[in-house]
């Protein structure tokens, strides 16, 4: 018999009805018929929620689970999981949507969960997974045979994974792994002969493939490897985590693979001291534990920082928005700890999220893991219409039934057709952002002249494109998406999930709102603040300001952002109808700051990316559209611009 599976303890059914998990957690171990419905879509939001993500180390143990949600309720308490004994943790499917956060699989695994059965697991989820030697399966006769007790072999586990991932986990994870195997990498030699059409994203793979001792360059989809990145990124979520994995594994001895090649960003934190969240729970000590943990790692390695900014409020801007405005050129590959690294694709680079074990090995061995995507093409037909954004887009995409199944977990979003000529590098950007919540590896969108003309207005860069920037005529495809832009309306995503969109005049009736919040990686950047001047300027033109009883937040994405709309003089509009105006930072997003609700009575639309229960307070967060999200304000409820427009025409009202 080989290596056995150590689960040493219960079975926990995070079901749908709170009662039966309230059950489990008071002691009583469920048959597999009688846990109910099990939840879906079980986000790394709710696994562990934002404010826990202070924690980097055992502490973490105690928070697992405490953000699920079944019915309205949330049934597991902090330290619940620990304390209940239980081993295997059982869920339906797209388990660990959303966020990369690594801390997700670290809590389940310090709270005693050794073994994950799910109907099945997002990408970013499982390979985190997998780096911590938590062993996940989408088999769920598993079920009745380790409540019998019968013993699982760990090759049992391994069958039908791929040949990286299983010898990630029978080395214990990956900093083990990567200690054992991968001292020297090497570039892999580029394969001789005819290769047929290829995609863009299969090129950019071809020139950054590694050579292992026992793996061979990861070129065919399915395949696991390793590849080198131009840019490696980290921000102050993780880089106390990172630190004290490479910490205890190479003590003194670290030192890091071309740490001129990595960026650190501190971006989530500078509003803590006004998130109500981190406030009222004690938190902020330990945010200061992070940013001190965080600035010591740079430090101590000489890294090339984007920190806080002078005044105290407020960094030089997020990450992954910094790295398309600063760093990221087309044909590169980058890599950095945050689902929505993909921002950058829009340059056509290949831009992708990894989890924090992932990015202390690639620190120490240059090495970045992954599993070679496919690649499903997203055709953009026609021009959209007056007041149809990239976000509306996004949304339409999110809605539909394949891709809200599932169709596009692990997979490249190649976005094109004569329709992303009608898109500037900012709207490209909010597309391949949110590839993270469609499920995707990463967006792309080929290299063109309005990659040149961003490169050259708003970096400097004179950039020539090469001839092989491009996706063959032919190349292979997972599957072609097409949408009709001029059919599409302004939308909106319902409370819960993104997933869950509507056309906005669709809507069943007036949805109230006490809070609109503009801003984040998705809605923080030049055209987004464009949109929000154009409704805003209209409305202070006339008189109007935000609605009574409504709080209106507009927080840039970058410092180059606020310069902008400080060059163009929008402030003033802004100003004129009550907004109230943040520094650079994740802010709302990232539930840190102001814009987040704290009450479960209030209704929030947002322009952020997702709205996963609790990602935005307690209250209810619909998502929108920039200039979805200034309307609304002025309104007091959910409206488009045009609608604004068609109540108050072009009369003036007295203010």
């Amino acid at each position: 018999m080989g290596q056995l599976l150590e689960t040493g303890g219960r079975i926990l059914f995070l079901s749908e009805d709170p009662a039966l998990i309230a059950a489990q957690l008071g002691g009583r171990d469920l048959l597999a018929g009688e846990a109910g419905t099990l939840r879906n879509e079980i986000s790394t939001d709710e696994i562990t929620p934002l404010p826990s993500l202070v924690y980097f180390d055992e502490r973490l143990a105690d928070h697992a689970y405490t953000g699920v949600k079944a019915g309205d309720a949330l049934p597991i308490g902090v330290g619940a999981v620990r304390a209940g004994g239980f081993g295997v943790a059982v869920a339906g499917g797209r388990y660990g949507k959303g966020s990369s956060r690594e801390h997700s699989p670290l809590a389940e695994r310090m709270a005693g969960i050794r073994l994950v059965i799910a109907g099945s697991f997002e990408r970013i989820y499982r390979q985190n997974a997998d780096n911590l030697g938590l062993f996940t399966s989408t088999d769920f006769g598993l079920v009745d045979r380790i409540r019998r007790g019968e013993a699982i072999e760990v090759e049992e586990l391994l069958a039908g994974r791929d040949a990286l991932a299983a010898a990630v986990l029978r080395a214990g994870g990956l900093l083990r792994y990567g200690q054992a195997r991968l001292r020297h990498p090497v570039p892999a030699a580029v394969p001789e002969g005819e290769r047929g059409p290829r995609t863009l994203v299969a090129k950019i793979l071809e020139r950054h493939a590694l050579s292992t001792p026992d793996l061979p360059a990861p070129l065919e989809p399915g395949q696991g490897g390793f590849v080198r990145a131009d840019t490696r990124f980290i921000h102050d979520i993780y880089t106390a985590m990172a630190r004290f994995m490479l910490r205890d594994a190479f003590g003194e001895a670290l030192r890091l693979h071309d740490p001129a090649s990595i960026l650190t960003f501190e971006d989530h934190y500078s509003y803590a001291h006004r998130s109500e969240a981190h406030v009222r729970r004690g938190l902020l000590p330990q945010v200061r534990e992070l940013s001190a943990a965080h600035r010591a790692f740079v430090a101590e390695n000489g890294l090339r920082d984007h920190g806080y900014l002078p005044t105290g409020e407020g960094s030089e801007g997020i990450s992954h928005a910094l790295m398309a405005e600063r760093y990221a050129l087309p044909g590169q590959l980058v890599a950095g700890t945050d689902s929505h690294t993909p921002h950058s694709g829009a340059l056509g680079c290949l831009a992708f999220g990894v989890g924090t074990t992932d990015m202390a090995n690639a620190m120490v061995t240059g090495a970045v893991r992954l599993t070679v995507p496919e690649v499903l093409r997203i055709e953009l037909r026609g021009t959209p219409p007056r007041g149809v954004t990239a976000k509306d887009i996004v949304l339409h995409l999110l809605a539909l039934p394949p891709l809200r199944a599932g169709a596009g977990v692990g997979k490249v979003f190649e976005f094109g057709g004569e329709g992303i000529a009608a898109l500037n590098t900012d709207e490209r950007t909010t597309l391949t952002n949110m590839t993270a919540e469609l499920g995707g590896f990463t967006g792309i969108v080929e290299p063109d002249a309005e990659t040149l003309r961003f490169l050259r207005e708003r970096r400097g860069i004179v950039f020539e494109l090469e001839p092989w920037m491009r996706s063959d005529p032919g190349a292979p495809y997972a599957g072609v998406i097409e949408v009709d832009l001029p059919s599409l309306s302004p939308m909106v995503a319902a409370p819960g999930d993104p997933g869950r969109g509507l056309d906005l005049p669709a809507l069943p009736g007036p949805v109230r709102i006490d809070i609109a919040y503009g801003g984040s990686c998705t809605a923080g950047k030049r055209e987004d603040f464009d949109r929000y001047h154009e409704v805003l300027a209209w409305a202070a033109a006339r008189g109007l300001r935000v609605a009574e009883g409504v709080e209106l937040f507009l927080q840039f994405g970058t410092v180059a952002v606020r310069d902008y709309c400080e060059a163009r003089g929008f402030l003033d509009a802004f100003g004129r109808v009550g907004a109230t105006i943040l520094q650079p930072a994740c802010g709302a997003c990232a539930n840190c700051g102001p814009g987040t609700s704290t009450r479960a009575d209030q209704v929030t639309v947002s322009a952020i990316n997702r709205n996963f229960p609790g990602r935005g307070g307690p209250g209810q967060v619909w998502l929108a559209s920039p200039p979805t999200v200034a309307a609304s304000a002025i309104a007091g409820e959910i409206v488009s611009f045009e609608e604004l427009r068609a109540r108050f025409g072009e009369a003036a009202v007295p203010a």
